[in-house]
């Protein structure tokens, strides 16, 4: 049973709202600020997430991105701003992260998530992807899988929306490969070829970090085995089911 003598003056001040949840509570609160959430892209989807984490206190933010920041990025990706240009978009998060919240730590990877070893997740309680092509989207489902770390996945692209849980510690969890086989790698259907409304990413990328803070506190029902999927030019949203497939190349021989 959590105590109030683990969480300080100002934490019980700035997290008070979330607090007096009953499915939260000061024990709620307490595993958010002792969680780590690695965030793979800190562009539209991952800048919404990284917002909320950090305000909702999250102890422990990695944020992994290779690119810098572009003046075509600041329609949506509201971590960033016009003095950002030219930045990693990683130091430009991590700058606007801290001054919402300066006690969250934050570790940022300038680097390409596929190119990072396993070792260096062991200690994520929760995977977020929030990248935009299925080379990156394969390979955080493949560590998840690997090291049993819940996948919280989301795509925005137009004005539609996805948004998935994958939990390979739970024997009926489906993974992302039960959704998408290796040949979507062949279709490039990204915001850099659709085009995407900037609050579509906003929205997506906030439910994210719900899904996040749901698994780290026991709170509520993950999406696992359901896809949502928005409609945001007829503000529409459809949940429908995902099994997990037999024959997926990625889980198919996992232990049931």
């Amino acid at each position: 049973m959590a105590s109030l003598d683990e969480i300080s003056s100002a934490q019980l001040q700035r997290y008070s709202r979330q607090i007096m949840l009953p499915q939260i509570g000061i024990e709620g609160q307490l595993r958010l600020l002792r969680a780590h959430v690695f965030i793979i892209g800190v562009g539209g989807l991952g800048s919404a997430a990284a917002y909320y984490l950090t305000a909702s206190g999250i102890g422990k933010l990695s944020i992994c991105d290779a690119e810098q920041v572009e003046a075509s990025n600041l329609q949506r990706q509201i971590l960033h701003g016009s003095d950002d240009i030219g930045r990693l978009k990683t130091e430009s998060a991590r700058n606007a992260l801290h001054r919402l919240n300066p006690d969250i730590q934050i570790h940022t990877i300038n680097r390409r998530f596929e190119t990072l070893e396993p070792q260096q997740l062991e200690t994520v309680d929760i995977l977020l992807d929030a990248s935009d092509n299925f080379a990156t989207r394969f390979s955080a489902n493949h560590t998840s899988i690997r090291l049993g770390i819940p996948l919280v996945s989301a795509a925005a692209i137009r004005m539609e929306g996805q948004l998935s849980t994958f939990e390979p510690k739970h024997a009926d969890s489906p993974c992302y490969q039960c959704l998408y086989r290796d040949e979507a790698m062949d279709t490039p259907d990204n915001c850099s070829v659709g085009g995407v409304l900037a609050p579509i990413v906003g929205i997506i990328g906030t439910l994210q970090a719900l899904e996040a803070i749901k698994l780290i506190t026991g709170t509520g029902e993950p999406l696992r085995g359901r896809l949502l999927l928005f409609d945001g030019a007829g503000l529409q949203w459809r949940s429908v089911r995902l099994p997990r497939d037999p024959l997926c190349p990625a889980c198919g021989q996992r232990q049931r």
